[in-house]
Parts: C-alpha cells; sequence; structure tokens
C-alpha cells in the first residue's frame, strides 16, 4: 500500500482535505483549553478547589447532555452541529479571555463559560464521529482515522505547551484569545465541505430517537461489552494513572520524569496512528483490546518501582497500542453501525466510557491512603488486565471483522 494510494488516499478529496484541516485547528484548541482555563483560574483564585468546581462545571455538562447531542447530531446534520459548537465555543471563550485581559473575570463568570463549552462539547463529539464515512469510502476508513489520529496525538503534545507558553508570556488571558481564535478558525474551515442532509423516513420524536439509539446499543453485543469494559477501564486510569500518578511519581522519578513519561505516552499515540496508516487490520475490536492491554504495564512499573527508561517505553508503548484501540473503534463503529444512527451510538459509547470516570478519582485516594500507594497501584493493573482479557473472551468483540470495502467514491 503506497502512501499516495493508501495512508494519504483520503486527502485526495477536497471535502476531507477541509474537514481534516478543521479537526486539526480543533483539536488544538481543544487541547490548549484545560491549561489555558487553569491558570485563567487559579489567576482569580489560587486554589485547588476553585478549579476543581471550573472543571466540573465543563465536564458535567458534556456527560449530560452527550446522548441529547448524538440526536440533534443525527436529526439536523453533523456538519451544522460541529461548526454551531465551534462557534459557540469561539464567543464563550473570547467572552472569558476579555473578561481575563480586563481584569473583570470572576469565579463564577469562568464557571458558567466553562458550562457553555461543556455543553457545546457534547455535541460536537458525537458529530465528528459520525461525520467521517460521509466523507470518504469505506476503503478508506482506516487511512481517514489513521490521519485523524496522528494528528490528535500530535497536538496532545503540541496543544497544552502552546497554551503554557502563552500563559508565561503574555498571560492567561490571551491564552483564552488565542484558544477563540483556533475554534472560530476551524468553523470557517468546514464552510467548503457539503454533504447530504440527513433523511429521515417519518417526523419522531427526540424520546423516540434516544429509545432508539438505546436498543441499537442494548442490542448490539460488541458495542456494549466495550463500552462496559471500557467504563472500568477509565475509571482505572483516571483514578491510578491520573490521580496517584503524580504523587508516586514525587516519591520515585520526580516531577520531570513524570513529564517525561506523559510525552513519551503521547509520543506512542503520534507512532499508532502512523503504524495504522501502514498496517491493515482485519478483525479491528480483537487487534484493538489487545492493544489497550498494553497499559497494564507502565502501571505495574508505576506501582513497583518505577525506573525512567523502562517507565518511559511501556509509556510509550502503551499509546502505539491505545491509538490501535482508538482507529479499530471507529472503525468498527463507522462500518457496523448505520449512517442515520452513528452519531446516537457514538454518544453512548462516550457516556458509558466516562461515567464512572469521576468514581475512580474519588475512590482511589481514601484506598490509597488506606492500603498504600503501591499496592493499589498493583492491584490497579491487575485488574486492568484482567478486564481486558475477559473483553476479548466474548466472542463478539473477538471475531469482528472488517466489512467489505466499497469502491471508492469520486475525487472531489
Amino acid at each position: 500500500m503506497s502512501w499516495r494510494d493508501g495512508a494519504l488516499a483520503p486527502l485526495r478529496d477536497r471535502r476531507f482535505r477541509w474537514f481534516f484541516a478543521s479537526q486539526a485547528v480543533d483539536l488544538w484548541g481543544t487541547t490548549m483549553a484545560p491549561v489555558a482555563l487553569a491558570f485563567a483560574v487559579l489567576a482569580i483564585d489560587d486554589s485547588a478547589t476553585a478549579l476543581g468546581q471550573v472543571l466540573a462545571a465543563r465536564s458535567i455538562p458534556t456527560v449530560l447532555l452527550l446522548l441529547a447531542g448524538g440526536v440533534i447530531a443525527d436529526r439536523v446534520g453533523r456538519r451544522l452541529v460541529i461548526q454551531v459548537s465551534n462557534g459557540v465555543s469561539a464567543i464563550s471563550q473570547g467572552t472569558a479571555a476579555a473578561l481575563v485581559i480586563t481584569g473583570h473575570a470572576e469565579l463564577w463568570h469562568l464557571a458558567v463559560i466553562a458550562a457553555v463549552n461543556g455543553t457545546a462539547d457534547a455535541a460536537n463529539f458525537p458529530a465528528t464521529q459520525g461525520m467521517v464515512p460521509q466523507l470518504v469510502p469505506r476503503s478508506q476508513l482506516q487511512a481517514a482515522n489513521a490521519l485523524l489520529a496522528t494528528t490528535r496525538g500530535a497536538l496532545l503534545a503540541v496543544g497544552p505547551t502552546t497554551a503554557a507558553a502563552l500563559v508565561v508570556t503574555v498571560g492567561p488571558g490571551w491564552a483564552l484569545a488565542v484558544d477563540a481564535l483556533t475554534w472560530f478558525v476551524a468553523l470557517l474551515l468546514l464552510l467548503p465541505v457539503r454533504i447530504p442532509p440527513p433523511v429521515r423516513e417519518a417526523a419522531t420524536s427526540v424520546l423516540h430517537d434516544l429509545r432508539e439509539g438505546w436498543s441499537l446499543f442494548r442490542g448490539t453485543a460488541w458495542l456494549w461489552q466495550v463500552v462496559l469494559a471500557f467504563a472500568l477501564l477509565n475509571a482505572i486510569i483516571a483514578g491510578a494513572w491520573h490521580t496517584l500518578g503524580p504523587p508516586r511519581a514525587l516519591d520515585t522519578i520526580g516531577a520531570v520524569g513524570w513529564g517525561y513519561v506523559l510525552s513519551a505516552f503521547a509520543v506512542g499515540l503520534v507512532a499508532g496512528g502512523l503504524v495504522m496508516m501502514r498496517v491493515r487490520i482485519r478483525r479491528p475490536l480483537r487487534a484493538g483490546m489487545l492493544g489497550v492491554s498494553l497499559f497494564a504495564a507502565p502501571l505495574l512499573m508505576l506501582g513497583l518501582e518505577p525506573v525512567l527508561p523502562l517507565l518511559m517505553t511501556g509509556a510509550f508503548v502503551a499509546g502505539v497500542g491505545m491509538e490501535l484501540f482508538g482507529v479499530g473503534w471507529s472503525l468498527a463503529m463507522q462500518e457496523n453501525i448505520a449512517e442515520d444512527k452513528l452519531s446516537r451510538a457514538f454518544s453512548y459509547d462516550a457516556l458509558g466510557s466516562l461515567v464512572a470516570v469521576p468514581v475512580g478519582q474519588v475512590v482511589v485516594g481514601p484506598l490509597a491512603a488506606w492500603l498504600g500507594l503501591r499496592p493499589v497501584l498493583v492491584g490497579a493493573a491487575a485488574a486492568y488486565a484482567l478486564i481486558c482479557l475477559a473483553t476479548l473472551g466474548s466472542r463478539a468483540v473477538r471475531t469482528l471483522e472488517r466489512a467489505p470495502a466499497e469502491d471508492p467514491a469520486p475525487v472531489r
């Protein structure tokens, strides 16, 4: 498979080129946002409690409204939903920037603006995921998802660094302003993209569409089984890796070392995307779950006796495996879920995968205080590996194959 005809083939379609450019700028803004917002909050109230309140104000509406976002994307059209979401985010973040720069920002201002952005995110994610199959033929879906995944991995490293540099040089208000600009540019880049409007056989209520999405979710064995697994896996990652990781690092490899480990993981995500541009997978969920199981290794290393070079290597390999799952999961969804229900399916996926994250964050601290950091991290690594193996034990997950490729669409 050549780069021209395989890995980069989706970029030959002008619609996908514009979509890809829009997504790259959108993702840049999305990865900048948490850092810019965090330092804007801390400039007003230098406390972890205040920061937690504002971050929660953003995440709670996202989780609560994900299902509604999927319904809206399927009903009114994904391109329009993404543009409105980008526009709302640009205006709200621009407002936050103006308040911070002029010195008029208060904590409640940023909390309300964060809630508005979280609401926009709830519609953006399912719309974006559902739009890819409308832009490329099925034979190019893996390449398209791999291109997007590679960009996402790179921006996970570049975005926060950009925001931090802006905070240090010109202040958090201007970091928010640049963030707002990225969303406005992303909106403009999507204007040339034309896709057919949604086709609806009969007028239905939002409640009917939600029930239809739920019926699809619970009736598709591989879908609910993987989402259930990730509800637990993400809770472990949020609790053990992201919550206990920093204090464990301070006792062992140091804060700088922990930064190197996180950077190695981000580089692994990029490498995983590049691999998926070149290697075609036949059973996306089997390959994906095997890939995601690799995260148990650095989690175990962190719990036992962290050695920086080994932990960085483990994090890199885990990043490769995580991106293997990301592309495989997108393929499984996009090839096996009806196009008119795809955004709803992604919204149920996102809701199920995120719902237990706060539990992991809350439970793991008291547990570590009782048992100690090391035993909890080792136990988390073991539980993580067992969940992955149990999911692979499902025949529906293990044997799901790629759908037959269709003839390529004409280049536009």
